[in-house]
Order: C-alpha cells, then sequence, then structure tokens
C-alpha cells in the first residue's frame, strides 16, 4: 500500500513518538490490556448490562454480536492481506527504531488494526442499543476502545493509520448490525443500570 509521502511521514513520525515513550511499568500494563483474556471481567460486566436491561432477550444478542466480530476480524484481515502494509515492526526501515515487548510484533501486515475494529464494533453495538446508559458507562466503553488502540500503536504492532481505519470500519460495522438488530428484534428502551 503506498500512501501520499506526507500521510506515511506523519504517520511514522506520529507512531515513533508513541512507541518511543516507552517504560517498563507501562510496558507491562499495556502488553496486557493488548491481550484478549485480560478483558474477560469487561466483557462479563457488558453481559450484565444487558442483562439488566434486556433480562430474557438479552440471549438474543449473542448471534448478533458474535457474527459482528466475525465479519468485523474477517474484514479486517481481508484488508491487510489486500493492502499489504508492512507493520511497523517488520518494515526493514523502521526496525531498529521500534520498541518490542516481549518480542511480539503479529503478523506481516498491519492496515487495519483488528483490535481496533473489534473493539470498537463491539463498543459502539452496545451503545447503539443502549442509549440511555449512564455517562459512566459510556465512559467505560470509550476507555477499552482508547487503551487498545493506542496499546497495539505503543507496542509496536500498528501505525496509528492503522487503528484509525480499524476504528473506523469497527463504527461502520456496528451502525449496520445494530439497525439491522433494531429492525430484527424488538428491543425495550429501558436505561441500562450500570452505576446507578
Amino acid at each position: 500500500m503506498q500512501l501520499p509521502f506526507w500521510i506515511q511521514q506523519l504517520d511514522t513520525r506520529l507512531f515513533l513518538f508513541i512507541n518511543g515513550a516507552h517504560d517498563p511499568i507501562v510496558d507491562f500494563i499495556l502488553y496486557w490490556v493488548s491481550q484478549k483474556f485480560t478483558w474477560i471481567p469487561f466483557y462479563a460486566w457488558l453481559l450484565y448490562v444487558l442483562y439488566k436491561t434486556y433480562a430474557g432477550k438479552t440471549l438474543y444478542f449473542f448471534p448478533i454480536i458474535a457474527a459482528l466480530i466475525a465479519v468485523s476480524d474477517q474484514l479486517s484481515t481481508l484488508l491487510k492481506n489486500t493492502t499489504e502494509r508492512l507493520r511497523p515492526c517488520h518494515d526493514p526501515a523502521l526496525q531498529e527504531w521500534v520498541h518490542l515487548v516481549n518480542d511480539k510484533c503479529g503478523g506481516q501486515f498491519g492496515f487495519v488494526s483488528s483490535h481496533a475494529a473489534n473493539t470498537m464494533a463491539l463498543a459502539v453495538f452496545i451503545l447503539l442499543v443502549l442509549p440511555r446508559s449512564s455517562k459512566i458507562f459510556q465512559l467505560e466503553l470509550l476507555a477499552f476502545v482508547l487503551l487498545n488502540g493506542y496499546s497495539r500503536i505503543y507496542l509496536g504492532a500498528h501505525y496509528p493509520l492503522d487503528v484509525l481505519c480499524g476504528w473506523a470500519l469497527g463504527f461502520i460495522l456496528a451502525v449496520i448490525f445494530s439497525t439491522l438488530f433494531r429492525q430484527t428484534i424488538k428491543v425495550s428502551d429501558k436505561i441500562a443500570v450500570t452505576h446507578e
């Protein structure tokens, strides 16, 4: 994938700034932030919020969320293999400056970030089916998305543009899936019970 020079330069500089500001404690934290299993308690919390709002209808969410994440993951992988933009940690021009944690880099290509696409898709979908959720709950979802995206840049696996475009992909898919979901299954407009 050939980007205009000024975009590539800006993307690279921003990547080096974020990836270069490393610290052993932040390394440890963001390495675990980027792991799937770290978020199991958070996913359980989301399930609890859905259950408190929709009770018996909660089961309807499982197949749609599974399909949403599957489509997001597969589309982001397809884009990686189509655009063939090297991850910064695999780019020969950058490798000597990239700081890796536990020597983890990921596959060869990075555009777009699957982490970014999947987390954004999940967060926006949940927000759209819980339109009256509390501000605190909305901030929790925002932190979930931002932490995951930032960690991918910090850990050397993605350029900022990979993450931004991953977020855009996830957002679009969440809007499509939530619209289809609302048209197919009538869900109530109860207020989500979160921290209130």
